[in-house]
């Protein structure tokens, strides 16, 4: 195993810690019989992570006497629904978890909302273990206690607060992901550069490359200052009543993206994200807030290690039509969960480092960037 960096989420009785390295995943044993003296667990993967990874974690956790069961689930952003909730549930009842017992939720971000949820309304609440194996998942959705499904209304608008016991992110299994998926997590690491940090967007405009074409120490740095960053803001707003909303930059119009493309294939969460950052900055130069180079290098950033950067750069988006018309995509936007008394909020930026929660933003502006894109 490589060097290990730990991460601690501060949270009082809640808190936990984060490991970040090569072979994490085997200390997944040793971590459950420590935090569930019962040793038994339930491990939630999906079909694509279950033939790469669950046989580690299972060794881990026969090595330490921990009794396991898995179930394995259909892969993809569908996973997050109604239906594959209740089929989790029924197996979790089935299995007889009790409280003193660790779901596992072994996979990216799809698998880590689904089980979270399940594990956070099952018996009124049981502990849950993340093991990450998306680069998105190891720097964003594993930390922080969201959990949640989709819905036709919208994503994420069911779910709950539920954080884990522990966060095992092994920079190892990222070698495993295809490129594009690779891609779609660094969006979220290019989130926290601009976001807070200008010094770390400084850093991946020269590291970036290398972190995406391998490069071990790059991705455990990356890693390390993304979730240092998180675990800080969940631990200053755990609820998102404030601060922790900067978290959600791009997200505004990366959620109506996503719904406009039906959450399917042709746009990951990431590359969602990655266009709604653009768009963010864009609609911040277009109202005076930022200077016009900083969304040049933002953009020109994330276009260059293979991101995608404009609604036109979607698979199969002259087929879309009016789904991605601005009038369209706004009206997503009005389902958001951020929406507050009627109105639209938006994470926006003073420039690179520098983002600020607003809902002063004039729809003809949005409206304008959107046109524009």
């Amino acid at each position: 195993m490589s060097e290990t960096v730990r991460v601690p989420v501060a949270l009082g009785e809640r808190a936990y810690d984060i490991f970040i390295g090569a072979g994490v995943v085997e200390r997944l044993g040793a971590g459950v019989r420590e935090l569930f003296p019962r040793g038994r667990a339930l491990i939630v993967t999906d079909e694509h992570v279950a033939p790469l990874h669950l046989a580690k974690a299972q060794a881990s956790l026969d090595g330490a006497g921990v009794r396991h069961q898995a179930i394995v689930l259909p892969a993809g952003e569908g996973s997050k629904s109604f239906a594959m909730l209740e089929r989790l549930m029924a197996h979790l009842l089935d299995a007889r978890i009790e409280r003193r017992d660790a779901v596992v939720a072994l996979g990216g971000g799809v698998i880590g909302d689904l089980a979270g949820f399940a594990a956070s309304i099952a018996k009124r609440g049981v502990d849950f273990v993340q093991v990450p194996t998306t680069m998105l998942a190891q720097v964003d959705s594993s930390v922080g206690g969201k959990t949640g499904i989709n819905t036709s209304h919208g994503k994420n608008l069911v779910g709950a607060f539920h954080q884990p016991r522990l966060v095992l992110a092994d920079i190892a299994l990222l070698e495993t992901l295809p490129r594009r998926e690779l891609l779609a997590g660094y969006a979220e690491v290019v989130k926290y550069g601009l976001l807070g940090d200008a010094d770390f967007f400084d850093w991946l405009e020269v590291h970036g490359p290398a972190l995406v074409d391998g490069d071990r120490p790059a991705r455990i740095e990356a890693v390390r200052r993304s979730v240092v960053a998180k675990a800080r803001i969940v631990a200053a707003d755990e609820r998102e009543t404030g601060e922790r909303a900067l978290l959600n930059l791009g997200h505004t119009f990366g959620h109506a993206l996503e719904a406009a493309t039906g959450f399917g294939p042709r746009l990951l969460h990431g590359e969602g994200v990655a266009i709604g950052m653009r768009l963010a900055f864009d609609l911040s130069v277009r109202l005076g807030l930022c200077p016009g180079q900083d969304a040049v290098r933002a953009r020109r950033h994330m276009a260059a290690v293979g991101l995608p950067t404009a609604p036109a750069d979607i698979e199969g988006a002259a087929g879309l039509g009016p789904a991605l018309a601005p009038a369209a995509l706004i009206g997503h936007m009005a389902q958001d969960k951020k929406v507050l008394d009627g109105k639209l909020t938006f994470i926006l930026a003073r420039g690179i480092g520098d983002a600020f929660i607003t809902q002063d933003v004039p729809i003809e502006a949005v409206d304008a960037v959107l046109k524009a894109a």
